[in-house]
């Protein structure tokens, strides 16, 4: 008697959530732009430039293919890698420079 073999797949997280706030955050922000990044076991991570420079990001357990889909579906269009004219345009607040332990001189000159 012949032995059945089930294939198994790894079920792709729900990405309608993750669409809804990809939407949102771009319409907040005069649209944007991502990039997709491996995160390994945990899936991917959506980083997404708006276009007055503020960011934000969103990490997806299905990984780089879930976190692709869920930008096309969002219309967010997703940059391969890490451009010159996409970095250079991210605004960073004082919440991000204390969050990542620095500390943002001021304008002007001098020390905070």
């Amino acid at each position: 008697m012949a032995e059945t073999v089930e294939e198994t797949t790894t079920p792709q997280p729900k990405i309608g959530p993750i669409v809804k706030r990809l939407k949102g955050f771009a319409g907040a922000h005069g649209g944007a732009t991502a990039v997709v990044e491996y995160l390994g076991q945990k899936g991917a991570r959506i980083v997404l430039v708006g276009s007055d420079g503020r960011w934000g990001d969103q990490v997806v357990a299905g990984g780089v293919e879930a976190a692709r889909t869920a930008c096309d579906e969002a219309g967010v269009p997703v940059k391969d890698e890490w451009e010159r004219d996409l970095v250079t345009g991210i605004k960073t607040g004082s919440y991000e420079w204390d969050y990542m332990g620095g500390h943002q001189t001021p304008r002007g000159g001098g020390t905070r």
